[in-house]
């Protein structure tokens, strides 16, 4: 019983963790593009969990790695920086189609 409440934190701090961007307090909005892929790998370990804990064990111990882990913050700062470059593209095009429709 433990362990599910422990991996369930450990998701909760890793989904609150953002580099270079919001934090999940507001609306739970994150610049990077990790939380669908850790949403859906946190509903495989649920099911895997509840059918043999051995096995969610197995998973939490893969997950934890520090390879892994390592992987997932390169992953999730240059998806922020992709994602803020993506951002300020918009604006700009905003504001030079504002622009080219004023003339």
């Amino acid at each position: 019983m433990r362990l599910p409440v422990i991996a369930a934190i450990c998701i909760l701090l890793l989904l609150s963790y953002g580099v270079n961007g919001k934090s999940v307090t507001k609306r739970h909005v994150r610049r990077d593009w990790l939380i669908i892929p850790d949403t859906v790998a946190f509903y495989i370990y649920s099911a895997v969990n509840y059918v043999s804990p051995e096995a969610g064990k197995t998973l939490m111990d893969l997950f934890e790695n520090s390879l892994v882990q390592k992987i997932r913050g390169f992953l999730k700062e240059k998806t922020s920086e992709l994602s803020l470059e993506a951002e300020k593209l918009y604006k700009t095009i905003q504001i030079l189609s504002e622009f080219l429709n004023d003339k």
